[in-house]
């Protein structure tokens, strides 16, 4: 297949534009590089830059290849900054979308790939959670992403377009080979996080909330490798080209959860840098376990994650910050 990789120059773009490479088919990347990385395409990927918001460099890519289909990552993804700055992200990440599905089913109707977020079901009391959980997102951010779902839906039935809609819960990790790795401008992902304090650029880890009704009191959640996540992009848009199906959404995970505080002994066992903790209390809003479901995934695309060792996810991740320390600056 020849595929459009949009956003594919960012964390988890640049890792399936990686893994569909491996699968044997031909990638183009358009990315804007506000959050991506020209350095993480690999060499003899076409990269286009420009902006979803700029309908006409995307009709003008999409007429330019005979593409098989298009995966959709191009979001603006920080909670905090959505809540504070809510016009920026329904112009991105709403506009943005809607611009690509016209410009889709008018040149060349394709089916779509797109990266959703477990954020569309905020706070609730499934444990696991399965895809037909109440959507009831609580920031601006997984707003934007379901009401991108429920556009998609709508083309789907008012222009047949095919689409797979997949979402993420706590990605994290690294390509095993240290090349390519999360390099956000804004850090907020707890491993991230905790490998560079263990380099020195942060001074502590903050613990938010030790008294939930978990083992050890800290917050559980799911975490999925980014490479694991580009596998399962790989297996939707083969199944979306073979036409297993026509509309389809999934939860990604790993199906069981770690605490904040076994991630945190994991980053100190394998850098070897006890990490400074400071304990404060709860975060609104966080709750005590969010795990995916991801039992339909498995079933129906035999999605089947290799990185399941929470040990062998820091390390990866480890690698990539301790050879990157600035991301792609050096």
């Amino acid at each position: 297949m020849k595929l459009l990789v949009v956003g594919g120059a960012g964390y988890i773009g640049s890792h399936t534009v990686r893994q569909l490479r491996a699968a044997g088919h031909e990638v183009v990347v358009l990315d804007n590089l506000s959050s991506g990385h020209a350095q993480a395409v690999p060499p003899g990927v076409p990269l286009v830059q420009a902006d979803l918001l700029d309908v006409d460099a995307v009709k003008e890519t999409l007429k330019a290849h005979q593409f098989d289909a298009v995966i959709h990552f191009a979001a603006l993804i920080e909670v905090g900054e959505s809540m504070r700055a809510p016009a920026r992200y329904y112009r991105n990440n709403v506009v943005g979308s809607l611009n690509l599905l016209q410009a889709i089913v008018e040149t060349r109707k394709v089916p779509l790939v797109f990266s959703s977020t477990a954020a569309v079901y905020g706070t609730t009391d499934a444990v696991p959670i399965p895809e037909d959980a109440p959507l009831r997102p609580e920031s601006v951010y997984g707003e934007t992403k379901l009401m991108t779902e429920r556009m998609i839906h709508a083309f789907h039935v008012a222009h047949g377009l095919p689409y797979t809609v997949l979402r993420y819960f706590n990605v994290c990790g690294a390509a095993p080979t240290a090349d390519i790795g999360e390099a956000h401008p804004n850090k907020t992902h707890l491993i991230e996080l905790a490998a560079l304090t263990a380099l020195g650029q942060r001074e502590k880890m903050m613990i938010f909330g030790e008294d939930y009704p978990t083992p050890d009191g800290t917050c559980i959640r799911d975490y999925v490798h980014v490479q694991d996540l580009a596998d399962a992009h790989v297996l939707a848009v083969e199944a979306l080209h073979a036409g297993q199906h026509v509309a389809a959404t999934y939860n990604v995970g790993l199906g069981r959860g770690f605490s904040v505080r076994e991630v945190l002994d994991a980053v100190d066992a394998v850098t070897g840098t006890p990490l400074t903790r400071e304990t404060a209390p709860r975060r609104a809003g966080d709750p005590p376990r969010l795990v995916a479901d991801a039992s339909r995934i498995v079933a129906e695309l035999g999605f089947a994650p290799r990185f399941t060792d929470l040990r062998d996810i820091v390390q990866t991740a480890w690698d990539w910050h301790r050879t990157h320390p600035h991301g792609f600056q050096e």
